[in-house]
C-alpha cells in the first residue's frame, strides 16, 4: 500500500517542514520567555528508542526544574505547567519528525532504559517510527495500564493506515483543545510485563 510504504514518510517530512516555518515565530517567543524568566536550559532532550530499536534524542521544551532531590510535581514551574497544559512542550518534536526519527503518529517513544524489559511481543512496537501521538494516547493515555498501552501500540503497528492516522489526528486535536488536566507526571515507570 502506497501510504504505508511512502505516503506517511512524505506527509511527515513535508508537514513538519511547513509547520517549522509557520511556527518559527512561536519558537522565538517561547525561547525569549525562557530567557526573560532565566529558566535554563531551555530544551529537554532524552534518549528514546525509535524504529528498529535504534536510540535517538527526543527534544521538548523543558518543563521541570533540574533539582533531582524533588518529586516531579515539585519540580514543575509556571511556564512549564503552561506548556504541558497546552501541549506546546512537544513543539520541538517537529525537528525529530523532520529528521525522520519520529512521525506525527505512532507509538510514543519510551526511554532507552525500558528496552531490556519488553517481551518479544511488546518490542514489535518498534517496527514503525514512534509518534508525537498515537492510538494509546487517544484511548486513555496515562489512565490505562502499561499492558493496555502496549496492546494498543501493537494494534497500531499491525493496522496503521491513512484512515487510522486521520482518526488519531482528529482525536488528538479534540483532546488538546479540551485542555484536560495533565497527569503525565504521575505516570509510573514501566517495570516489565
Amino acid at each position: 500500500m502506497f501510504y504505508r510504504k511512502y505516503g506517511k514518510n512524505i506527509f511527515d517530512w513535508l508537514t513538519s517542514l511547513i509547520l517549522l516555518v509557520i511556527f518559527s515565530w512561536l519558537f522565538v517567543v517561547l525561547i525569549m520567555v525562557y530567557v526573560i524568566l532565566q529558566e535554563f536550559p531551555i530544551f529537554f532532550r532524552q534518549r528514546r528508542i525509535g524504529k528498529n530499536n535504534l536510540p535517538f534524542w527526543m527534544w521538548k521544551f523543558r518543563t521541570l526544574s533540574l533539582d533531582a532531590n524533588l518529586s516531579a510535581a515539585e519540580r514543575s514551574f509556571m511556564l512549564g505547567r503552561f506548556l504541558r497544559f497546552t501541549s506546546l512542550d512537544e513543539l520541538p518534536q517537529l525537528w525529530n519528525i523532520f529528521r525522520g526519527t519520529m512521525s506525527f503518529i505512532g507509538p510514543r517513544p519510551l526511554p532507552e532504559e525500558y528496552l531490556p524489559l519488553y517481551s518479544t511481543e511488546q518490542i514489535k512496537r518498534h517496527e514503525v517510527r514512534p509518534g508525537v501521538t498515537g492510538w494509546a494516547q487517544v484511548n486513555g493515555r496515562n489512565s490505562i495500564s502499561w499492558k493496555k498501552k502496549f496492546e494498543l501500540d501493537l494494534y497500531y503497528v499491525n493496522n496503521f493506515s491513512f484512515k487510522l492516522d486521520l482518526i488519531i489526528l482528529i482525536k488528538t486535536l479534540v483532546l488538546v483543545f479540551s485542555f484536560q488536566k495533565d497527569v503525565s507526571l504521575m505516570e509510573e515507570k514501566f517495570k516489565g510485563s
